[in-house]
């Protein structure tokens, strides 16, 4: 029987061993482990230290703190996640942590988002990565590996055979390790979810979004691929739409904050008469407006009964376009969550989204507008929902429960899909 060790004192002892200071933030979380539930441990349990938690003092963990928590954790069997978000790791960190990757065999679950890991660190990492057999997702977000980093990344993908979920997104990538990744991934069969949002591009030729949709025609276990601010125009969506329409595993598919207009959504459209896979769509910030809408809606009218949620946040959208869409709920009875804040609300958009809610066709928890009424007229307010609502961020006030205000893989677990 595994006895359940006292993290806290063995971060003191190694404290003392290696001549470090204690961090007391690190104390305070491994001193609230120490006080939990041990007969949980057994299912493994994640140690969030998070930079930017609201709920306790913060003091940010640098690399000596994590050479110390990594010694500390060497030994424990319990500890299958790691939540390093927003601290102030650097690539002297990122030594520790690769490391640590290296000879641990139960760390399922690493986020060392928004910190200050560069190209080199990148390279420690994506080399331990080829060795390791136990982590399943990790988050690099924010870190700014460049081009490079990203390349070390592409070629750990043709040999680690067990991460899962991978998020470059906001990392400063260019073409060329873009297109490296793509071509890992048509060979790569574990990894079943990545970001590889925000990307440096220099070319209006949309190379990436090829090499992408050649990947996607492989028909490889991808089931969430994030495809943020590519500069993406509707050549790059009608590419996409092809490969897709031989693709039978992806399920979440993120075209935010591109390019794309009303012609290049009449390729969505017609995916969505054909797909039978595709189940979350986001395409916040583009440029469909209301005939866009009106494509997807005849689409979710008619054909689509696999999509569960659409998000048309900020596309210039009016009352046509949302009305369409609302209509298309009242017979698509599995489009369960839409996002539309950011567009241009006249009455009959209120109206028409005020009684999707009020019969109970859109509950509160799977939209982000809620109806309210002044001196006879309805209006509708913002709520914080979204497709992504915790990418950045974790509730201040506990755990999430309620994922239907989240649709994202961010909170489902890859392995439920």
């Amino acid at each position: 029987m595994s006895v359940h060790p006292d993290l806290h004192q063995h971060y003191v002892w190694a404290c003392q061993s290696l001549g470090q200071p204690e961090n007391p933030f690190i104390a305070h979380v491994l001193q609230e482990v120490d006080k939990s539930d041990k007969t949980r441990w057994t299912k493994g349990i994640t140690l969030k230290i998070a930079g930017n938690n609201h709920l306790v003092p913060v003091q940010r963990v640098t690399d000596d703190d994590l050479q110390v928590l990594a010694s500390v954790l060497h030994s424990s069997v319990f500890v299958t996640g790691l939540d390093l978000r927003w601290n102030v790791l650097t690539d002297a960190g990122a030594k520790h942590m690769a490391t640590f990757l290296q000879g641990n065999s139960t760390l399922r679950y690493l986020n060392l988002m928004f910190n200050d890991i560069g190209t080199s660190g990148a390279e420690l990492i994506a080399t331990a990565l080829h060795m390791n057999e136990t982590l399943s997702y990790l988050r690099m977000t924010g870190n700014k590996i460049g081009n490079k980093g990203g390349m070390f990344f592409a070629s750990m993908l043709q040999i680690n055979s067990t991460l899962e979920k991978l998020d470059l997104g906001d990392c400063d990538m260019g073409t060329q390790c873009l297109i490296a990744i793509a071509t890992a991934l048509a060979q790569n069969r574990s990894l079943k979810a990545i970001n590889l949002n925000r990307p440096l591009l220099y070319s209006q030729e949309e190379e990436t979004t090829v090499h992408i949709a050649l990947m996607l025609k492989t028909n490889p276990p991808l089931v969430e691929l994030h495809l943020c601010k590519h500069e993406m125009k509707n050549f790059g969506v009608e590419r996409l739409c092809e490969a897709l329409s031989e693709n039978s595993n992806l399920r979440y598919l993120d075209l935010g904050c591109n390019k794309i207009s009303c012609d290049g959504v009449k390729f969505l459209g017609e995916l969505l008469k054909r797909n039978q896979s595709l189940e979350i769509l986001d395409l916040h910030a583009n440029r469909i407006k209301d005939d866009g809408a009106i494509y997807l809606s005849e689409a979710l009218a008619l054909y689509n009964r696999t999509l569960r949620a659409l998000s048309v946040v900020s596309n210039g959208l009016s009352g046509k376009g949302l009305v369409a869409l609302s209509d298309a709920m009242k017979t698509n009875l599995e489009l369960s969550y839409i996002y539309i804040w950011g567009n241009r609300f006249d009455e009959a958009a209120c109206m028409a989204f005020s009684e999707l809610i009020q019969t109970g066709r859109l509950k509160p928890d799977c939209t982000d507008v809620d109806p309210y009424e002044v001196d006879g007229q309805v209006h509708l307010a913002e709520l914080s929902h979204g497709l992504q609502k915790h990418y950045y961020w974790t509730p201040s006030c506990g755990e999430e429960t309620n994922k239907d205000a989240n649709a994202s893989l961010a909170v489902v677990a890859v392995t439920e899909h």
